[in-house]
Protein backbone atom coordinates (compact mmCIF):
# COMPACT_ATOMS: atom_id res chain seq x y z
CA UNK A 1 0.00 0.00 0.00
CA UNK A 2 3.19 2.44 1.00
CA UNK A 3 4.18 1.59 -2.67
CA UNK A 4 0.91 2.62 -4.31
CA UNK A 5 0.96 5.74 -2.51
CA UNK A 6 4.42 6.72 -2.94
CA UNK A 7 4.07 5.87 -6.96
CA UNK A 8 0.26 7.48 -7.25
CA UNK A 9 0.33 10.51 -4.46
CA UNK A 10 0.94 13.23 -6.99
CA UNK A 11 -1.70 11.93 -8.87
CA UNK A 12 -4.32 11.71 -6.42
CA UNK A 13 -3.71 15.13 -5.11
CA UNK A 14 -3.46 16.60 -8.71
CA UNK A 15 -7.26 15.10 -8.62
CA UNK A 16 -8.61 16.46 -5.35
CA UNK A 17 -7.55 19.99 -6.73
CA UNK A 18 -9.07 19.87 -9.63
CA UNK A 19 -12.48 17.91 -8.41
CA UNK A 20 -12.16 21.25 -5.42
CA UNK A 21 -11.74 23.91 -8.21
CA UNK A 22 -14.68 22.16 -10.39
CA UNK A 23 -17.15 22.30 -7.13
CA UNK A 24 -16.38 26.11 -6.51
CA UNK A 25 -16.70 26.68 -10.33
CA UNK A 26 -19.87 24.88 -10.15
CA UNK A 27 -21.19 26.73 -6.52
CA UNK A 28 -20.36 29.94 -8.23
CA UNK A 29 -22.60 29.42 -11.26
CA UNK A 30 -25.14 28.47 -9.69
CA UNK A 31 -25.30 31.45 -7.24
CA UNK A 32 -26.95 35.05 -7.69
CA UNK A 33 -23.44 36.82 -8.25
CA UNK A 34 -21.66 34.34 -10.41
CA UNK A 35 -18.66 35.57 -12.22
CA UNK A 36 -20.31 35.71 -15.90
CA UNK A 37 -23.39 37.47 -14.49
CA UNK A 38 -21.20 40.43 -12.59
CA UNK A 39 -19.01 40.50 -15.82
CA UNK A 40 -22.13 40.88 -18.13
CA UNK A 41 -23.41 43.75 -15.67
CA UNK A 42 -20.20 45.59 -15.52
CA UNK A 43 -19.82 45.15 -19.55
CA UNK A 44 -23.47 46.38 -20.16
CA UNK A 45 -23.56 49.04 -17.44
CA UNK A 46 -22.02 52.13 -19.20
CA UNK A 47 -24.17 51.46 -22.15
CA UNK A 48 -27.58 51.60 -20.59
CA UNK A 49 -26.37 54.48 -18.50
CA UNK A 50 -25.57 56.24 -22.10
CA UNK A 51 -29.00 54.48 -23.53
CA UNK A 52 -30.89 56.46 -20.57
CA UNK A 53 -28.58 60.01 -21.33
CA UNK A 54 -29.84 59.80 -24.67
CA UNK A 55 -33.40 58.81 -23.54
CA UNK A 56 -33.07 62.51 -21.28
CA UNK A 57 -31.69 64.38 -24.33
CA UNK A 58 -34.58 63.35 -26.76
CA UNK A 59 -37.03 63.78 -24.99
CA UNK A 60 -35.77 67.12 -23.58
CA UNK A 61 -35.36 68.40 -27.49
CA UNK A 62 -39.10 67.53 -28.31
CA UNK A 63 -40.40 69.06 -25.80
CA UNK A 64 -38.29 72.08 -26.56
CA UNK A 65 -39.61 71.73 -30.18
CA UNK A 66 -42.86 71.77 -28.79
CA UNK A 67 -42.59 74.76 -26.28
CA UNK A 68 -40.99 76.89 -29.79
CA UNK A 69 -44.51 75.53 -31.67
CA UNK A 70 -46.88 76.68 -28.88
CA UNK A 71 -45.02 79.99 -28.40
CA UNK A 72 -45.39 80.71 -32.29
CA UNK A 73 -48.69 79.68 -32.26
CA UNK A 74 -49.21 81.99 -29.82
CA UNK A 75 -47.46 84.83 -31.23
CA UNK A 76 -49.35 84.60 -34.18
CA UNK A 77 -53.00 84.37 -32.55
CA UNK A 78 -51.54 87.64 -30.59
CA UNK A 79 -50.58 89.53 -33.89
CA UNK A 80 -54.02 88.70 -35.07
CA UNK A 81 -55.06 89.56 -32.29
CA UNK A 82 -53.70 93.25 -32.44
CA UNK A 83 -54.67 93.54 -35.19
CA UNK A 84 -58.21 92.97 -35.00
CA UNK A 85 -57.71 95.76 -32.30
CA UNK A 86 -56.01 98.19 -34.25
CA UNK A 87 -58.59 97.66 -36.95
CA UNK A 88 -61.65 98.27 -34.38
CA UNK A 89 -60.06 101.29 -33.00
CA UNK A 90 -59.43 102.55 -36.29
CA UNK A 91 -62.76 102.55 -37.14
CA UNK A 92 -63.78 103.93 -33.97
CA UNK A 93 -61.87 107.39 -34.37
CA UNK A 94 -63.78 106.96 -38.14
CA UNK A 95 -66.82 106.96 -36.05
CA UNK A 96 -66.80 109.58 -33.58
CA UNK A 97 -64.71 111.77 -36.53
CA UNK A 98 -68.40 111.31 -38.31
CA UNK A 99 -70.21 111.41 -35.50
CA UNK A 100 -68.42 114.79 -34.64
CA UNK A 101 -69.43 116.42 -38.57
CA UNK A 102 -72.93 114.83 -38.28
CA UNK A 103 -73.48 116.93 -34.50
CA UNK A 104 -71.15 120.05 -36.05
CA UNK A 105 -73.96 120.05 -39.11
CA UNK A 106 -76.90 119.46 -36.75
CA UNK A 107 -76.08 122.35 -35.30
CA UNK A 108 -74.86 124.83 -38.38
CA UNK A 109 -78.31 123.44 -40.10
CA UNK A 110 -79.55 124.84 -36.60
CA UNK A 111 -77.83 128.32 -36.31
CA UNK A 112 -78.31 128.53 -40.44
CA UNK A 113 -82.31 128.13 -40.63
CA UNK A 114 -81.43 130.15 -44.02
CA UNK A 115 -79.36 127.70 -45.97
CA UNK A 116 -80.01 124.35 -47.87
CA UNK A 117 -77.24 122.25 -47.50
CA UNK A 118 -75.72 118.86 -49.23
CA UNK A 119 -73.07 116.82 -48.08
CA UNK A 120 -70.68 115.87 -50.13
CA UNK A 121 -67.32 114.15 -49.56
CA UNK A 122 -64.02 115.06 -51.29
CA UNK A 123 -62.91 112.92 -53.84
CA UNK A 124 -59.22 114.74 -54.94
CA UNK A 125 -57.59 117.35 -53.88
CA UNK A 126 -55.29 119.84 -56.97
CA UNK A 127 -52.71 122.16 -55.38
CA UNK A 128 -50.01 123.53 -57.62
CA UNK A 129 -48.41 127.10 -57.06
CA UNK A 130 -50.95 128.82 -58.72
CA UNK A 131 -54.48 126.79 -57.63
CA UNK A 132 -55.78 125.19 -54.89
CA UNK A 133 -59.15 123.15 -56.12
CA UNK A 134 -60.91 120.39 -55.19
CA UNK A 135 -63.28 117.49 -56.24
CA UNK A 136 -66.76 116.67 -54.73
CA UNK A 137 -68.28 113.36 -54.76
CA UNK A 138 -71.95 114.98 -55.90
CA UNK A 139 -72.90 117.77 -58.45
CA UNK A 140 -76.26 119.09 -60.64
CA UNK A 141 -78.15 116.05 -59.63
CA UNK A 142 -78.36 117.29 -55.49
CA UNK A 143 -79.17 120.86 -57.21
CA UNK A 144 -75.20 121.56 -57.19
CA UNK A 145 -74.45 124.84 -59.32
CA UNK A 146 -71.88 127.45 -60.16
CA UNK A 147 -71.19 129.95 -57.70
CA UNK A 148 -72.46 128.06 -54.43
CA UNK A 149 -70.53 128.42 -51.26
CA UNK A 150 -69.01 125.46 -50.02
CA UNK A 151 -68.36 125.22 -45.92
CA UNK A 152 -67.11 122.86 -43.65
CA UNK A 153 -68.77 122.06 -40.56
CA UNK A 154 -68.64 124.70 -38.59
CA UNK A 155 -69.92 126.83 -41.22
CA UNK A 156 -66.60 128.33 -41.96
CA UNK A 157 -66.25 129.20 -45.93
CA UNK A 158 -64.27 126.90 -47.92
CA UNK A 159 -64.62 128.16 -51.61
CA UNK A 160 -66.78 128.14 -54.25
CA UNK A 161 -68.19 125.86 -56.77
CA UNK A 162 -66.57 126.57 -60.23
CA UNK A 163 -67.74 123.37 -62.20
CA UNK A 164 -70.14 121.13 -61.62
CA UNK A 165 -71.10 117.68 -63.26
CA UNK A 166 -74.08 115.54 -63.16
CA UNK A 167 -72.18 113.59 -60.02
CA UNK A 168 -69.10 115.70 -59.25
CA UNK A 169 -68.35 119.43 -58.69
CA UNK A 170 -64.93 121.25 -58.53
CA UNK A 171 -64.46 123.47 -55.56
CA UNK A 172 -61.62 126.83 -55.73
CA UNK A 173 -60.56 127.27 -52.23
CA UNK A 174 -60.30 130.50 -50.87
CA UNK A 175 -56.85 130.42 -51.04
CA UNK A 176 -56.65 130.43 -54.82
CA UNK A 177 -55.20 132.79 -56.55
CA UNK A 178 -58.45 133.08 -58.89
CA UNK A 179 -60.52 133.64 -55.58
CA UNK A 180 -62.37 137.23 -54.43
CA UNK A 181 -65.19 137.37 -52.34
CA UNK A 182 -66.46 140.60 -50.64
CA UNK A 183 -66.02 140.72 -47.19
CA UNK A 184 -66.89 142.39 -44.47
CA UNK A 185 -64.86 142.71 -40.73
CA UNK A 186 -67.13 141.59 -38.29
CA UNK A 187 -66.28 144.12 -35.34
CA UNK A 188 -66.33 147.36 -37.37
CA UNK A 189 -68.72 146.71 -40.41
CA UNK A 190 -66.15 147.58 -42.47
CA UNK A 191 -66.06 146.53 -46.29
CA UNK A 192 -63.40 145.38 -47.59
CA UNK A 193 -62.20 142.36 -50.66
CA UNK A 194 -61.00 138.52 -49.39
CA UNK A 195 -58.38 137.39 -52.40
CA UNK A 196 -56.11 134.89 -52.77
CA UNK A 197 -52.85 135.79 -53.46
CA UNK A 198 -49.73 134.06 -54.93
CA UNK A 199 -47.60 134.89 -52.59
CA UNK A 200 -49.52 133.78 -49.70
CA UNK A 201 -51.33 130.54 -50.86
CA UNK A 202 -48.12 128.12 -49.96
CA UNK A 203 -48.73 129.86 -46.58
CA UNK A 204 -52.44 128.40 -46.72
CA UNK A 205 -52.89 132.06 -46.20
CA UNK A 206 -54.74 135.01 -48.51
CA UNK A 207 -55.06 138.62 -48.10
CA UNK A 208 -57.58 141.10 -47.57
CA UNK A 209 -57.35 144.30 -49.54
CA UNK A 210 -58.69 147.58 -50.50
CA UNK A 211 -58.74 148.85 -46.71
CA UNK A 212 -60.41 152.05 -45.69
CA UNK A 213 -57.88 154.82 -45.08
CA UNK A 214 -59.28 155.39 -41.53
CA UNK A 215 -59.34 151.48 -41.16
CA UNK A 216 -59.45 150.24 -37.51
CA UNK A 217 -58.65 147.06 -38.55
CA UNK A 218 -56.52 145.05 -35.59
CA UNK A 219 -54.71 141.70 -35.60
CA UNK A 220 -57.54 138.87 -34.63
CA UNK A 221 -60.02 140.91 -36.08
CA UNK A 222 -62.89 138.46 -37.55
CA UNK A 223 -63.62 138.25 -41.61
CA UNK A 224 -66.96 137.22 -43.00
CA UNK A 225 -68.52 137.34 -46.39
CA UNK A 226 -70.67 140.55 -46.89
CA UNK A 227 -73.50 139.34 -49.01
CA UNK A 228 -73.39 142.38 -50.61
CA UNK A 229 -75.30 141.99 -54.21
CA UNK A 230 -76.85 138.51 -52.78
CA UNK A 231 -74.31 136.30 -54.70
CA UNK A 232 -73.21 135.09 -52.13
CA UNK A 233 -74.82 134.16 -48.26
CA UNK A 234 -73.32 136.79 -46.03
CA UNK A 235 -71.94 135.93 -42.49
CA UNK A 236 -69.94 133.15 -43.06
CA UNK A 237 -66.35 132.81 -41.90
CA UNK A 238 -63.73 133.41 -44.02
CA UNK A 239 -60.91 134.35 -41.45
CA UNK A 240 -59.06 135.86 -39.39
CA UNK A 241 -56.54 139.11 -39.44
CA UNK A 242 -52.84 137.91 -38.73
CA UNK A 243 -51.00 140.83 -39.64
CA UNK A 244 -51.48 144.28 -40.83
CA UNK A 245 -48.93 145.59 -44.24
CA UNK A 246 -48.55 148.73 -46.20
CA UNK A 247 -47.60 148.00 -49.75
CA UNK A 248 -44.41 149.24 -51.80
CA UNK A 249 -45.48 152.56 -52.36
CA UNK A 250 -46.55 152.94 -48.79
CA UNK A 251 -49.68 154.58 -49.29
CA UNK A 252 -52.29 151.66 -49.21
CA UNK A 253 -52.66 149.14 -46.24
CA UNK A 254 -53.44 145.30 -46.78
CA UNK A 255 -54.14 142.69 -44.17
CA UNK A 256 -52.89 138.81 -44.12
CA UNK A 257 -55.89 136.36 -43.39
CA UNK A 258 -55.61 133.09 -41.51
CA UNK A 259 -58.59 130.83 -43.13
CA UNK A 260 -60.48 129.34 -39.91
CA UNK A 261 -60.93 126.23 -41.81
CA UNK A 262 -58.49 123.74 -41.59
CA UNK A 263 -57.76 122.73 -45.46
CA UNK A 264 -55.24 120.18 -44.81
CA UNK A 265 -57.99 118.25 -42.27
CA UNK A 266 -60.93 117.97 -44.83
CA UNK A 267 -63.09 115.02 -45.38
CA UNK A 268 -66.64 115.91 -46.12
CA UNK A 269 -67.80 119.56 -46.68
CA UNK A 270 -70.99 121.08 -47.31
CA UNK A 271 -72.41 123.24 -50.53
CA UNK A 272 -74.84 125.90 -49.52
CA UNK A 273 -76.81 125.00 -52.57
CA UNK A 274 -79.60 127.83 -51.38
CA UNK A 275 -79.98 130.96 -49.04
CA UNK A 276 -82.19 133.00 -47.43
CA UNK A 277 -81.05 136.99 -48.46
CA UNK A 278 -81.32 138.73 -45.53
CA UNK A 279 -81.95 142.29 -46.22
Amino acid sequence: MKQFFSKNGILLLAAVTIVAVIMCVVSAVSSGTGILHNVAGVVASPFRIAGSAISDWVGDVHSHFQTVEELQRQNQELRRENARLKEENRQAEIDSEENARLRSLLNLRQQRRDFTLESAHITEWSSSNWASTLTLSKGTACDIAIGDCVVDEYGYLVGVVTDAGLNWSTVTTILDTDSQLGALVFRTGETTVAAGDLSLMNRGKLKLSYLESESSLINGDLIVTSGLGGYYPANLVIGSVEEILTDDSGLTRYAILSPKTDMASLVEVFVVTDFTVVD
